[in-house]
């Protein structure tokens, strides 16, 4: 019972110690006050401090580092990650839903903005595009391809590459992040399970020539269809891999 009157203040620290960090107009590395400071600004008792401060670093709204002190964090994408990942594999393991409503999700997201991707992509993004595509064809046959700085890189390293690129043209900051975390969340649950969810690497890197085609002809509807087809043999080859085909 003590535990669960507690809770409500916890929380209610949280949001006073976020609203501060807003109020200061305070950036990611900017320091906080210090426990005491918080202390005696909130008029908490310091222990109900750490306990807020504690949670609000799970959160990755704080860092606390030891010894020095505590810090505005980042506020990245990490605990929705690892809370999507743990959700994602405590579905039982033949449960072809699990993966799909991962993938489902990158789907909205990334055959909606493409169309808008078609109209601000410039010649450079292209060109980088083009390149990357390149790369992926090379690497279909040998399962590694080569970075600007001549390091081999794994066909799956190559894909996400290509989206991240394919995005940067619309100055949307939350955009590749929340891509990177769909797609970080996809590679860890179907590492964890061993199976093979994408199709082959040719068939790949085929999908996003078709898709650097239609954005070179400036073809917003063009490149829409062949972002969906390139969803689609993913899901296909989920769906198989959870029947045990394939």
């Amino acid at each position: 019972m003590r535990r669960m009157a507690e809770e409500p203040r916890t929380s209610r620290i949280q949001r006073e110690v976020v609203q501060l960090i807003l109020d200061r107009r305070l950036t990611a590395g900017a320091p906080l006050p210090t426990e005491a400071e918080l202390t005696e600004a909130l008029g908490v008792s310091r222990n109900s401090v750490r306990e807020a401060l504690k949670a609000l670093q799970a959160l990755d709204i704080v860092e606390i580092r030891h010894g020095y002190g505590t810090y505005v964090g980042r506020a990245s994408l990490t605990p929705l990650i690892d809370g999507l990942t743990f959700r994602t594999l405590a579905r039982h393991e033949d449960d072809p839903g699990a993966l799909a409503e991962i993938l489902q999700v990158r789907e909205v997201l990334e055959v909606g903005l493409i169309r808008r991707v078609a109209t601000t992509v410039t010649e450079a993004e292209l060109e980088k595009l083009e390149e990357v595509v390149a790369r992926m064809e090379a690497a279909a046959g040998t399962g590694a391809g080569k970075d600007d700085g001549g390091a081999d890189r794994s066909f799956p390293d190559l894909d996400r590459e290509f989206h991240e690129v394919l995005y940067a043209s619309l100055g949307n900051d939350l955009v590749p992040q929340l891509l990177a975390a769909f797609w970080t969340v996809f590679r860890r649950v179907s590492g964890a399970r061993g199976r093979p969810h994408d199709p082959p690497p040719g068939i790949t890197a085929r999908r996003h020539r078709d898709i650097v085609t239609a954005l070179r002809a400036r073809d917003a509807e063009g490149a829409q269809r062949a972002m969906a087809v390139h969803f689609r043999g993913i899901e296909a080859r989920a769906a198989e891999a959870s029947r045990g085909v394939g």
